[in-house]
């Protein structure tokens, strides 16, 4: 949702009624999580950018690929608005752009996410 929200420059509304719309036998579970994190992605999306171009020297969001931004901005809305172990939404970001990035993406989130790790406070 946050790729499709953040290319199609759509809002968040319009974003889950077209997402969720092709993803009809989705576990409950699974698409209320989602749902949440992608809440708090969009409602937190200022004060999440600074979190992570404060953790990622040089680089500014705009210039990070797509993917990577929103799979960052996806990890870092777990981390701020919900109890997940830093180590645990970590892992989980790595599996997701090992399938949806390139090779090199994964050290780059990886260091992203570790430093931001350390330094949001539960």
């Amino acid at each position: 949702m946050l790729f499709q929200s953040d290319m199609g420059k759509q809002d968040p509304e319009q974003t889950r009624k077209i997402f969720w719309s092709e993803r009809q036998e989705m576990d409950e579970y699974v698409r209320d999580f989602a749902d949440d994190i992608f809440r708090v992605a969009t409602d937190r999306a200022a004060e999440i950018d600074q979190i992570i171009e404060a953790h990622a020297p040089n680089w500014k969001m705009d210039r990070m690929a797509a993917v990577d931004r929103n799979v960052i901005r996806g990890a870092v809305a777990e981390m701020v608005g919900f109890k997940t172990p830093g180590p645990v939404v970590i892992n989980e970001a790595i599996e997701i752009a090992r399938k949806f990035s390139s090779p090199e993406a994964i050290n780059f989130i990886n260091a992203v996410l570790d430093s931001v790790s350390k330094d949001v406070k539960k």
